[in-house]
């Protein structure tokens, strides 16, 4: 395993690369005219929860000092609400999306360091007990993906697919 240089993040760095296993098994098989359905159309669909879990990374890139830009940002930046006459793009392109940010967000998490990830980052929710700085946003966009897999998962059941697979791909390092 990876040793980040701040101890702050020994919990990020191994639920950071389980996210990354999990988003890719949580997609596999889906076609791309499922991935678009809703149910009863009050859920979002597939591709959405997809395209703001890629965001999220960007997001989380871009607070860490990357200058990384989300080709599908309007769509999704800040969780933006499903509409449904906007053109999403496909599972293949959000996947694109998904391993041109990733290493390269674990590499900047690798890097951080204590004073990096103790500075000031208003998000804006103003929770008393929620100390507004670059750790604790990263630890709400862990908690994000988390979310969004889990719902990706959900959905996969919905839409008549088998549950996800806890497989592991060694291969990949982010």
């Amino acid at each position: 395993m990876d040793t980040p240089v701040s101890k702050q993040l020994n919990i990020v760095i191994p639920a950071y690369r389980w996210h990354s296993q999990t988003f890719l098994n949580v997609l596999d098989g889906i076609s791309e005219q499922n991935a678009l359905k809703r149910i009863d159309g009050k859920t979002n669909h597939v591709v959405w929860m997809a395209g703001n879990f890629v965001n999220t990374r960007y997001s989380l890139g871009w607070v860490l000092g990357l200058r990384e830009e989300d080709p599908y940002s309007a769509l999704f930046f800040q969780a933006k609400a499903l509409d449904e006459s906007f053109s999403y793009p496909s599972i293949e392109q959000l996947k694109e999306s998904f391993h041109k940010i990733s290493p390269l967000v674990y590499q900047k998490l690798l890097s951080a360091t204590d004073e990096q990830l103790e500075k000031k980052f208003p998000i804006g929710m103003d929770v008393l007990f929620f100390e507004e700085n670059i750790l604790n946003f990263t630890g709400m966009s862990i908690g994000r993906e988390d979310y969004l897999c889990g719902q990706m998962g959900l959905m996969r059941r919905i839409l008549g697919y088998e549950g996800m697979k806890y497989d592991t791909d060694e291969a990949l390092k982010y």
